[in-house]
């Protein structure tokens, strides 16, 4: 079920979705414990058993599977009532994982402000919705987002906060992101909330349906991150020390620019522009490699919501080939997103990225000119970002299209993630529970 599809539905019972989900958690919960557990011990085991879905049972645990199973995943976002079905693996060529590319050690990043504005969000909450928000490091929480406007979603959402709760939550978000990155989400709130009042919906549509999930307890040594999720704008921000691992992360908008209060509000605009300096770089021989079609459909996108294992081979132009400028123009695409988290952050995953860019791929469907529809892949053991110009979609009518025409420019969707098992951190975190005296 596409985005689409999902535009007219109404919102499901929220207490039977709930139980639903905290079923699926205690279930993903025992799973994940395993791999865990068979490399970090018993300490592994007490970090897990206090999960407020559910008791880790090591007796009732299923065996962890060896690979992914299926292909590519949606790029929509799935039904609103969409749930993971199997354990977290990651992102992978072939099913298999490339070991020794994430380790834990000193980055020099500055995560103290982070930790400390996460702290001072949890201690603003009442009791009630600390409840609902703070799951363990380890919760299925983490993989449990959408990008659909309908999703049902856990923890705290601003339209539950009062303003002093969410300038809290806009200090977190401030502490952990760049000024572009900070000014992105709230354009893509603005724009949320904007288009909903052209079409009357915004019950469905609005700035404040995006939720807060905490994930552990902030700390300076110990693995813990949040999540601020809801329709176009989903972040996932793991921390271990001074590691930060920034991915799954998801940025679009319907539209990509509009008139708000006498202002024009434009957003996604800088990874659509580099994507097309980039293509537009490449010599003829270059282009007939990484332009797989010169047409493209109404949605593309391999590694949406709920594709955490998608196994897709590598595709398009390899870097290698690429001259000095051409292979600047193409780490800019990387950095549109990079660029969204604070400069040391965003300086160590680029100069990450930089180190693997021999064996980075990037793949094309669509048109080249200025304001041509286009779909592009950038992928590599350490790096998978995808910008999807998409059909209309359910805020069609805000800026005069019509749902089923073809993909535009106004209707973007776009990810980064962090292939071969490290989205949400969770390759540091084995390594932490495997390394870490007081874990074993």
């Amino acid at each position: 079920m596409t985005e689409l599809d999902e535009a007219g539905a109404g919102k499901a019972d929220r207490g039977a979705h709930a139980g639903r989900r905290n079923f699926m958690r205690k279930v993903f919960l025992a799973s994940g414990a395993t791999a865990v557990a068979t490399m970090g011990g018993a300490g592994a085991w007490s970090a897990l058993a206090d999960d407020t879905t559910g008791t880790a049972d090591a007796s009732a645990t299923p065996v962890p599977s060896d690979a992914p199973s299926g292909g590519p995943g949606g790029g929509t976002g799935g039904p609103g009532n969409q749930s993971i079905t199997e354990e977290f693996f990651g992102l992978t060529t072939d099913g298999k994982r490339i070991d020794d590319l994430f380790t834990v050690h000193s980055t020099g990043v500055a995560t103290a402000p982070v930790i400390a504005a996460a702290n001072a969000f949890l201690a603003g909450l009442t009791d009630t919705q600390k409840t609902s928000t703070q799951f363990t490091v380890h919760s299925t929480e983490w993989r449990l987002w959408s990008n659909i406007d309908s999703y049902d979603r856990q923890g705290v959402s601003l339209a539950d906060l009062t303003d002093d709760q969410k300038a809290l939550g806009t200090a977190l978000l401030k502490a952990a992101l760049s000024a572009d990155g900070l000014e992105t989400t709230e354009k893509i709130r603005r724009i949320n909330q904007a288009a909903g009042e052209a079409i009357g919906n915004t019950s469905a549509f609005n700035e404040d349906a995006y939720y807060w999930t905490v994930m552990g307890t902030p700390s300076a040594d110990e693995p813990w991150g949040f999540q601020f999720d809801g329709h176009h704008l989903v972040i996932n921000y793991f921390v271990l020390g001074d590691q930060v691992v920034m991915s799954p992360c998801f940025w679009g908008s319907e539209p990509t620019s509009m008139e708000i209060d006498g202002e024009t509000v434009t957003v996604c605009h800088e990874e659509v522009a580099a994507s097309l300096a980039f293509v537009n770089s490449l010599t003829a021989a270059q282009r007939a490699v990484a332009i797989a079609s010169a047409t493209k459909s109404n949605e593309s996108m391999k590694a949406g919501a709920f594709s955490d294992n998608a196994v897709q081979a590598y595709e398009g132009l390899r870097a290698d080939v690429l001259t000095g400028a051409q292979k600047k123009k193409l780490l800019a695409i990387v950095e549109a997103f990079t660029g969204r988290a604070k400069a040391d952050a965003a300086k160590v995953r680029l100069a990450e990225v930089r180190s693997h860019l021999a064996d980075t791929y990037v793949t094309w469907a669509g048109g080249t000119a200025d304001d041509s529809a286009f779909y592009v892949r950038v992928h590599s053991p350490v790096v998978w970002v995808e910008v999807d110009c998409q059909g209309p979609g359910p805020l069609a009518g805000a800026y005069g299209a019509s749902q089923g025409d073809g993909p535009t420019q106004k209707h973007v969707h776009s990810v980064i993630r962090t292939p071969n098992g490290n989205d949400y951190g969770k390759e540091l975190i084995r390594q932490h529970y495997l390394t870490s005296p007081h874990h074993r």
